[in-house]
């Protein structure tokens, strides 16, 4: 499936650094050249320098994923990385360096781990961990399927192993994790985890969860506030595809594109089937809005693994970027219209409720076809508009640099939590210009197998000030800035108590 890859700043100078996550030999095989993951430090310049050794972050499993956060409050970014096998937990020690401690933090979990994302899911000031897992493979129980194609050998479909379940490990306080999956209700072996996202869809305060599934229904974990969740993907209508069909549940993000102040959601899926769109109706209830949209058959032609909600041009509406790359090398001999590498999509906002697909119209890097999987976002050069980082099965990775979002106007937010998370992951952050009001969330890791810019982009379109800036932290203190001048990063610190007034 190829791995993910991370914008994080690990030593917080202002830049984001970059870490990629590499496939490996399998587990009990050796190889003369080990690969390992790799950090990159930015230098500030459009230019990174592999400190991978110095940094001691090389694990060199057979990595999947990866999930920044804050676990132990203490002002500097920890890597939490999937593997095909054990996954390691790093503790950024502040000095440029990291720790393995795994074994100590209990969160080394030995199942076929891809995505992970940190998240504080009972607002107790600290990180918490889930890590999505996909099918029971083993070197044992390994299926070689010809599919009635002589001697071509191609992966066998997800259906022939069974799922696995999910971890959920409570963030102790003391630099140590309890595994609480079954008693916090998101224990269901059926599970074959492909990308997650943490958002609060009914804007309660309490971050809920959604998960991708592979060939299997797609989970939605209701938080009840009190430590437990519960499971209504069915009910709440994203579960399947609008017609009631099971999809292949690959990426998936959760973000407000329409701008009526809840939280949609995006999912990729596999070729000669469509990306799914469902639109949160605000009162438990979603809709698949996929070919009203305009995202329905401009994605039978892919597969997509990675998805992400960004406001790409910087007009106030959130557009979507898709990765795309089949899993067969050797399909072109099953079907001539299916290609193996295959160019990644954008589909731009239309502020009525619809995309277009603007790939063609893009720049030079919309056009590269490669086996493409992880995406991360991030303005890695600090220009105000969202810079893209794409991984690709057995080639190097893409970076895109944004060339024309920052002709409109931006804010990025950086959220200090003081009672809240380090990094005030959970809030919801709600910016007024004029009539237009936008509304996101600080949030872990989305998409698939990635980690993001922690700090939180708004487009401004033609707006030169902002009204107000309003962050409901995960404490439950609101916070209020007016009169924000734009095209800045406003750092704010969370009040130790409710502020006073209105």
């Amino acid at each position: 499936m190829c791995s993910g890859a991370a914008f994080f700043d690990y030593d917080n100078d202002g830049e984001l650094d970059i870490y990629f996550v590499n496939g490996a030999v399998l587990p009990g095989f050796t190889s003369d050249d080990m690969p390992t993951n790799a950090l990159y430090r930015n230098n500030g310049d459009g230019t990174f320098t592999d400190v991978t050794l110095e940094a001691g972050v090389g694990d060199p499993g057979y990595g999947y994923g990866v999930a920044a956060g804050d676990y132990d409050n203490d002002g500097d970014l920890d890597l939490y990385i999937t593997n095909f096998g054990p996954n390691v937990l790093y503790r950024n020690n502040g000095n440029g360096t990291f720790t393995d401690v795994t074994k100590e933090a209990n969160v080394g979990d030995a199942k076929w781990g891809v995505m992970a994302a940190f998240a504080d899911y009972d607002n107790d000031g600290c990180l918490d961990l889930f890590v999505g897992n996909y099918v029971d493979f083993t070197l044992e129980n390994h299926k070689e399927c010809r599919f009635g194609l002589g001697d071509l050998i191609l992966y066998c479909h997800p259906r022939m192993y069974n799922g696995q379940p999910d971890v959920l490990y409570h963030n102790n306080g003391d630099g140590t994790f309890t595994d609480v999956t079954k008693t916090a209700g998101v224990y269901d072996p059926s599970g074959k985890a492909m990308g997650l996202v943490f958002s609060d869809f009914n804007d309660d305060g309490w971050l809920d969860l959604y998960v991708a599934n592979d060939t299997v229904r797609k989970f939605l974990y209701m938080n009840n506030g009190d430590g437990t969740f519960t499971e209504i993907g069915v009910r709440a209508g994203v579960a399947y595809a609008g017609d009631g069909r099971v999809q292949a549940g690959m990426g998936t993000d959760s973000g407000d594109f329409d701008n009526d102040g809840d939280f949609d959601i995006f999912v990729a899926t596999y070729q000669e089937d469509h990306n799914t769109l469902y639109r949160n109706e605000g009162n438990g209830f979603f809709t698949d809005v996929t070919f009203s949209a305009g995202m329905g058959t401009e994605s039978y032609a892919y597969l997509g693994f990675a998805a992400l909600f960004l406001d790409y041009d910087n007009d106030g509406d959130l557009d979507l970027f898709v990765a795309n790359g089949h899993i067969d090398n050797d399909i072109e001999k099953v079907d001539k219209n299916i290609s193996y590498a295959q160019t990644n999509q954008l589909f731009r906002n239309n502020g009525d409720g619809t995309f277009t697909d603007v790939s063609a119209q893009s720049g030079e890097g919309l056009q590269v076809k490669k086996v493409s999987r992880g995406i991360a976002v991030g303005d890695y050069d600090n220009d105000g508009d969202l810079d893209l980082l794409v991984t690709n099965r057995a080639s190097l990775p893409t970076l895109l640099r944004n060339e024309g979002g920052n002709q409109n106007h931006w804010l990025q937010v950086k959220l200090v939590g003081t009672v809240s998370n380090r990094d005030g992951i959970g809030a919801k952050i709600t910016v007024v210009t004029g009539s237009r009001v936008q509304v996101r969330e600080a949030k872990g890791s989305y998409g698939y197998m990635g980690q993001n810019d922690l700090r939180v982009h708004f487009g401004l379109g033609n707006a030169s000030e902002v009204d107000l800036v309003q962050i409901r932290w995960p404490s439950g203190i609101i916070q209020k800035l007016k009169n924000v001048v734009a095209d800045q990063l406003l750092v704010v610190k969370e009040p130790s108590k409710r502020p006073e007034g209105p």
